[in-house]
């Protein structure tokens, strides 16, 4: 692998803290920097519930992904998901986004993962083709769906 990836740390940061902006703001998702501070914090320093990884030279990483852990019965065991996978645009498309994967997939399976989910948007199709090519499959009858706390809930009637 010629793109590196190494594990962020507390130190990390200010590093990442822009990358994860541009990411949000590309998506349509609207976080302060206290938010983004503030669920990125625990996972750069140490939480059980996930990991970060930068992509490219320490001094100046190109990008990011991270991972956050759970359970599968169904599964098998330890099972994670893709919550964030960001590179800049200005280097998409030389492979780097599959010399990560390539990489981290195995390494994850060798530390007990059982499975890795993600979500991708229909209109994202290099995205799709880059997940598929790496073993990741739309499940048959599956959709993904999600609560989120503060969102507006469901009304009723009297």
């Amino acid at each position: 692998m010629t793109t590196a990836l190494r594990l962020a740390g507390a130190e990390d940061m200010a590093r990442l803290l822009p990358m994860v902006a541009a990411f949000q703001a590309e998506e349509g998702v609207t976080k302060t920097e206290d938010q983004l501070r503030a669920a990125l914090e625990p996972l750069l320093h140490g939480s059980p519930h996930g990991a970060v990884w930068l992509i490219g030279p320490a001094r100046a990483p190109v990008g990011y992904i991270i991972v956050c852990f759970g359970w599968s019965v169904e599964f098998g065991g330890l099972d994670g998901f893709i919550d964030e996978f960001w590179i800049r645009p200005a280097v998409r498309g030389r492979g780097m986004g599959s010399e990560v994967l390539a990489a981290l997939i195995p390494t994850l399976a060798e530390a007990g993962m059982k499975g890795l989910h993600l979500e991708v948007h229909d209109d994202k199709t290099v995205a799709q083709a880059l997940y598929a090519r790496h073993g990741f499959r739309l499940r048959k009858g599956y959709r993904l769906m999600s609560w989120q706390a503060g969102a507006p809930g469901p009304t009723f009637a009297p």
